[in-house]
């Protein structure tokens, strides 16, 4: 489990988190929604070591990461998986390069070890034999999917994602969605996703934090957010027309 505890960011005395309070589980996909400007990137940069709190805590399974020394640190830092939005993939470095890039970098496989982990992780996101493929040779959804092969090539507890579906068509969005959920599934991870993409939470947001103007404004799940009676969860999820029907139409049903 993550524990977020009373979490408060500061940029030159201006507080964008405002003592943020959550937990995020095992086997869930769990998503940080809210406007521009709401505090979700600078939220979901403190909890993998980008951004230092001013205060607060954050606890991975108990270890508080504050207070890690350099050792207990990297440690942590292999069990981290990060999706980066539009795929960071490494553009000079072939589709098997970039996979293998973390276990150069964090163990001492043998590289027999490690083509044997990249061909399993690419098999996983349905993407064998695209090794010797540079990035600009795939689409948009076969980077994404390269770049989850990336960040679970190391079988970490926690996975990451910054708006994994930004620049995909919606049949490709779908795609990247359910291999998100069954990933997280399938390893048991702590999947946290930061997200603007309306389709998603409604499909996979097993837990839905919304975060206004730095406050934590509403919490709750896929099937609670229809119900929700929070004003500004219902102008934000529910800004567009047919999002607008869908909830009546959903709201209905159930009376």
């Amino acid at each position: 489990m993550i524990e977020v505890q009373n979490l408060i960011k500061s940029f030159n005395g201006a507080e964008v988190l405002k003592g943020v309070t959550t937990t995020f589980e095992k086997g869930k996909t769990n998503m940080i929604i809210g406007q521009s400007g709401s505090g979700k990137t600078v939220f979901l940069k403190c909890l993998i070591g980008l951004h230092v709190p001013n205060s607060g805590v954050i606890c991975f399974d108990g270890r508080k990461h504050t207070e890690l020394d350099i050792k207990s640190r990297r440690q942590l830092r292999k069990e981290i998986g990060m999706v980066f939005q539009g795929g960071a993939l490494y553009d000079s470095l072939t589709v098997e390069e970039n996979i293998m890039f973390p276990l150069k970098m964090f163990t001492r496989s043998t590289p027999l070890e490690m083509l044997k982990r990249v061909n399993e992780v690419l098999e996983r996101v349905n993407l064998p034999n695209s090794n010797k493929k540079f990035p600009a040779e795939l689409s948009g959804g076969m980077q994404k999917r390269v770049a989850i092969a990336r960040a679970i090539v190391m079988n970490p507890k926690y996975l990451f994602c910054d708006e994994p579906n930004s620049g995909l068509d919606p049949q490709t969005a779908i795609v990247i969605d359910n291999l998100i959920q069954e990933i997280t599934k399938e390893y048991d991870m702590i999947t946290v996703i930061n997200s603007h993409d309306m389709n998603s939470v409604m499909e996979i947001g097993e837990k839905i934090i919304f975060l206004k103007d730095g406050v934590k404004a509403w919490e709750g799940s896929n099937k609670e957010i229809f119900k929700t009676e929070n004003e500004a969860v219902v102008n934000f999820v529910y800004s567009s027309n047919l999002f607008k029907k869908v909830r009546e139409a959903y709201l209905s049903e159930i009376k």
